[in-house]
């Protein structure tokens, strides 16, 4: 392709590219900050500072597996067009303002995957699709809050037999602090997977136009500028959906939120460190869940849950299709 006659459009992919990120650092900051805002931590607008801080500041802290699995590891990387990336977003960002509006703790993660999925399986075929990375993306989908289930509830079985010769005033302050530091850890791990999902799509971009010389790789301006993306975006806040992760799945204090938080931001560590662009959602709404199942399986409001998992189920191929009919709109110019 003509890098001359490339690059407006390309200009206007990147553009979007970050409008996602910024998208997903809106839709997901209930991630991060609903432990925190419900038991009164911190205010919103403190909380809010707080996880965009925590999501600039895994620049520092992660590589960029999660980058380099979404730009080669589920769309061959040399049948990538403009025209696949243009499908790919539009059909995720679809998903996420969606379900933004109905106040569903979807993820950006899955509407992404599915929307790089149907519109490279539109422009190539199922040939086209990068089975390991695929493979590892689907698997998290089931896994990843189980893990936060089951760490999320030893965490409290656990903490609340050590601390219970303690007397509940003090416990609740060391868990005020604990739970401040598990926040934190969320917030970072949070912006070290999401942020990277864009970096890899801008990649892909770039290798797909010429602009890196023919070899695969992620330059330090992309990397930057999809942190500041994605923490603007947690600056904005989604108070809808910090409504349902924080007060409708289950009542939280202190104890349950540092369980929750640090459950989850142990997924979404492990995951990035594997190079999987894992679900932040998936992983916090399995570590509330697990809190709340520790204490006892009616402290679980369960008809919020499964509306939650059907949103899980149908994400993908609903952006995937999204992604598709985009990318076969753009044939028609």
């Amino acid at each position: 392709m003509d890098n001359s006659i490339a690059f407006p459009i390309l200009f206007a992919l990147i553009a979007l590219a970050l409008a996602f990120d910024f998208l997903n650092g809106l839709h997901d900051a209930a991630n991060s900050i609903a432990t925190v805002v419900s038991t009164r931590l911190l205010s919103p607008v403190a909380a809010v500072v707080f996880a965009a801080c925590g999501n600039f500041a895994a620049y520092w802290l992660v590589g960029l597996q999660v980058a380099e699995t979404v730009g080669e590891g589920i769309i061959d990387k040399d049948v990538v067009t403009p025209a696949v990336v243009f499908g790919a977003l539009v059909g995720a960002m679809f998903w996420n303002v969606l379900t933004w509006l109905k106040g569903i703790p979807s993820s950006s993660s899955h509407a992404l995957i599915g929307g790089l999925l149907g519109a490279g399986i539109a422009h190539a075929g199922f040939g086209a699709v990068e089975s390991s990375g695929t493979t590892k993306t689907m698997a998290a989908i089931l896994l990843s809050p189980m893990i936060g289930f089951m760490i999320a509830m030893l965490l409290m079985l656990a903490t609340s037999w050590l601390f219970k010769p303690v007397q509940p005033r003090k416990a609740e302050g060391v868990f005020k602090v604990f739970h401040l530091m598990s926040s934190a850890a969320y917030s970072i791990s949070h912006g070290a997977n999401d942020a990277q999902k864009s970096m890899g799509i801008i990649a892909v971009l770039l290798y797909s136009t010429g602009y890196l010389g023919g070899e695969f790789s992620v330059p330090e301006w992309v990397v930057i500028s999809c942190y500041l993306a994605i923490s603007f975006g947690t600056l904005s806040g989604g108070w809808r959906i910090i409504k349902t992760m924080g007060t409708k799945l289950t009542k939280l204090d202190h104890h349950n939120g540092f369980c929750a938080s640090t459950a989850g931001s142990a997924v979404v560590f492990g995951a990035s460190a594997m190079g999987i662009p894992v679900s932040t959602t998936h992983a916090i709404t399995g570590s509330v869940v697990g809190v709340g199942a520790a204490r006892r399986a009616s402290a679980v409001r369960w008809s919020v849950a499964s509306r939650v998992v059907m949103a899980w189920f149908i994400t993908i191929p609903a952006s995937a299709a999204v992604g598709a009919l985009f990318y076969w709109l753009t044939r028609l110019f």
